[in-house]
């Protein structure tokens, strides 16, 4: 049988996936990803923030091995100097060693979803893939996404920040904007949870279709284009930004002027070590913070604009 994709496995610090995975998304013709820690019987221990990276890459038009061993080198050769030029540093990213392998077509979607489980988000929020068949608890929110095909699959613990900082502050009626939306998850939850309009944007156009299947899928109805918060000139209630922190501190005051006076923001993507960055980002356009919520080694702010 002829092989037709191939298994990378990269060395990664494992809280940068969601920004490591993007990487494949942009550039490759990628099926999904699996985030798996590694546990070594060495005589040393294996630090927290080693991990592998799972990415499968399909091969649709017949590259060769060499071709596409050629690619992923370069692409991260270059996505590496990029990030460590925004603030990350090597610790941040792991060490990016890797091992790229054929593998036959018939092994691979089971394999795959053989990764994924409910994910309880909160006693209230679970996320669901699409293949799993699942019974809600009473007044249970579930939502049905099929994981790896877009960022913010409820797995991550900068999603699920989001969308506590939701359940806790969001009022029934409000107007949500969600900066950098991937799958639409938190677009999703915040209409499931009241919200009368909900617009979400990114910057990444390969997961438009993406959301707005996703909205579909669950029955909701959300408007989702490709855009920045600068462009945008409505106003909103509540605003959801999950984005890495040095996004944050740049776009902060696009951020604060989609917010009605009195509107709520969650922002999140931020590692706990790189907090000081926000922090200082959000009181200097005038924010004030409401509280700050925390899982593992990421933080998340609730802020507010003032009247």
């Amino acid at each position: 049988m002829t092989n037709n994709y191939y298994e990378l496995k990269l060395q990664i610090n494992p809280e940068m996936e969601d920004l490591i995975s993007e990487i494949f998304f942009e550039n490759f013709d990628c099926e999904g990803v699996v985030l798996a820690e590694e546990t070594y019987k060495d005589l040393e221990m294996v630090s927290t923030t080693q991990g592998t990276l799972k990415i499968f890459l399909k091969n649709e038009y017949g590259d060769s091995y060499e071709d596409l061993l050629y690619d992923v080198e370069n692409i991260l050769d270059l996505s590496r100097e990029e990030f460590l030029s925004r603030g990350l540093t090597e610790e941040d990213l792991g060490s990016w060693e890797f091992v790229l392998e054929e593998k036959e077509t018939e092994d691979w979607s089971k394999k795959w979803k053989e990764q994924w489980d409910v994910t309880h988000v909160t006693d209230k929020v679970a996320v669901v893939p699409d293949w799993i068949n699942y019974q809600p608890k009473e007044g249970e929110v579930t939502i049905k996404l099929e994981p790896g095909c877009a960022f913010g699959t409820g797995t991550h613990q900068t999603t699920q920040l989001c969308m506590k900082a939701l359940e806790k502050y969001m009022k029934k009626g409000d107007k949500v904007a969600d900066i950098g939306m991937g799958s639409g998850i938190l677009s999703i939850l915040a209409k499931k949870f009241g919200a009368s309009y909900v617009y979400g944007c990114d910057n990444d156009d390969t997961v438009i279709d993406v959301a707005r299947e996703n909205a579909t899928k669950n029955n909701v109805e959300c408007t989702f284009e490709l855009g920045t918060a600068d462009k945008i000139t409505e106003k909103f209630d509540f605003v959801c930004a999950n984005i890495l922190h040095f996004v944050l501190a740049e776009i902060m005051g696009d951020l604060k002027n989609i917010m009605k006076e009195g509107a709520l923001m969650s922002l999140s993507g931020i590692l706990y070590e790189k907090r000081d960055m926000v922090i200082e980002a959000y009181k200097h356009v005038g924010l004030e913070l409401v509280e700050e919520i925390q899982q593992d080694q990421w933080t998340s702010f609730v802020v507010k604009r003032g009247k």
